[in-house]
């Protein structure tokens, strides 16, 4: 079967599809992932077709609009500052989306979209799941994780994930319209074509462990919780050499990385990061994201893009800015966490952290004016055996899972249903 992959936003919305897409193709389907041409790279050496869409989501980052994204310090107002700006330029890919999805048998969307990519599979009359990171579907037990970790009770967190999808539909109405147009098929609204999903049981399958996220028990039927997806490392992949002298010249060192957000200051955060480390006595390997994060030093060690799962095992702890990727690869790694959080989903996840007990808490990066408070979260993470032990556990209850088995099986099973 010929399957597009779409998806769309930072590394982190890609780089999980890469070992899903790789597990599919290893099932016999023709895998085609289409995202930003900046990710070609990522994509090829997972052995997968790709088709590029236009948007540089790093560049974006960049203009005055993301720099106002930055700025805000309300994780509703950074929400709005986001949908603005994808709506502003989700039509640019609309194009990409239908010439990808053209070629295929099956469509496999991301909840970055979602919206858009069931309005085209529709016209095109092609059958189409959903692969979602996060957990978007409406539920009492947690509130929607786009705007935090703080529970708004039961029928508020179901309220509250209603006005998110609402607002996410609203950014792809446009863009929907035109592609429905072009199909020659009857233009219909955003919040129709959601209620249509919802009746049908459309189905989702989400990209993270039950241990960390059980499964809602108000969830409509057709929504799994399948198990992580890894990104793609090719067998040969391996760690360069300056990181390996490094992680032999002393004791284990604390990784850091801010992942994809474009951090303000980043020479202050820096300076402020390093300082925490040495206060606590901690060497560091500082990972320059997209926000170009330095440390300088016998003790510090500066690197670009590196697989995590080759990494993460030999680090005393990781600080990240827990999203749901770099958190589930500190989880896998078994390694206790001090999460950062920046944006978004980042409190979400850094609660589930602490929940599971392999985190002693957060240091939100807007609170984070005196490297004291990472020194004493390091100094505990790193000292009392609780963490490691608890991040030891979900470890190996990760390596008991398969989270690409339920899509596989899921594609099989349209492969063996008649069309038409």
């Amino acid at each position: 079967m010929r399957v597009a992959l779409i998806t769309a936003g930072s590394r982190g919305d890609v780089a999980p599809f890469t070992g899903l897409g790789h597990q599919l193709a290893r099932a016999g389907h023709e895998v085609t992932v289409a995202t930003h041409q900046s990710f070609a790279g990522l994509v090829a050496q997972a052995g997968l077709r790709f088709h590029g869409l236009p948007v540089d989501p790093q560049a974006e980052l960049r203009t005055e609009h993301g720099r106002r994204l930055l700025t805000s310090r309300s994780g509703p107002g950074k929400l709005a500052w986001m949908l603005a700006m994808a709506r502003r330029l989700v039509g640019d890919m609309a194009a990409g989306m239908l010439d990808a999805a053209r070629n295929s048998d099956a469509l496999l969307l991301s909840a970055s979209v979602a919206p858009l990519g069931y309005a085209i599979a529709e016209g095109l009359g092609l059958p189409s799941r959903g692969v979602y990171l996060q957990p978007m579907a409406s539920t009492g037990e947690f509130p929607p994780p786009v705007t935090g970790a703080r529970s708004l009770g039961a029928e508020g967190n179901r309220l509250a994930a209603r006005a998110v999808n609402a607002a996410l539909d609203l950014v792809f109405a446009e863009a929907a319209r035109m592609v429905q147009s072009e199909l020659g098929v009857p233009r219909d609204g955003s919040r129709v074509r959601r209620l249509r999903r919802e009746r049908q049981d459309w189905p989702v399958y989400h990209g993270f462990s039950p241990l960390v996220v059980p499964r809602p028990r108000d969830w409509r039927p057709a929504l799994t919780v399948c198990g992580y997806w890894w990104p793609y490392d090719p067998p040969t992949a391996e760690l360069a050499p300056q990181v390996r002298d490094f992680l032999a010249a002393g004791s284990a060192p604390v990784f850091v990385g801010l992942g994809s957000p474009t951090v303000p200051e980043p020479q202050r955060v820096s300076r402020l990061i390093v300082q925490a480390l040495r206060m606590a006595g901690l060497r560091g390997v500082i990972q320059s994201g997209w926000s170009g994060l330095r440390a300088e030093g016998d003790d510090m060690l500066t690197i670009g893009e590196v697989p995590h799962a080759l990494l993460f095992p030999q680090m005393a702890a990781v600080i990240h800015h827990a999203g749901a990727g770099t958190t589930a690869a500190a989880l896998r790694a078994g390694v206790p966490a001090v999460p950062m959080p920046v944006w978004f989903d980042g409190p979400f996840w850094a609660s589930r952290l602490a929940a599971l007990g392999v985190s002693p808490g957060p240091v939100p990066l807007r609170q984070f004016t005196h490297p004291g408070v990472l020194a004493a979260a390091l100094g505990a993470a790193t000292r009392n055996p609780h963490y490691r032990r608890r991040a030891l556990v979900v470890a190996e209850g990760l390596r008991k899972e398969d989270g690409g088995q339920p899509v596989v099986a899921g594609l099989g099973d349209l492969e063996r249903t008649p069309r038409g």
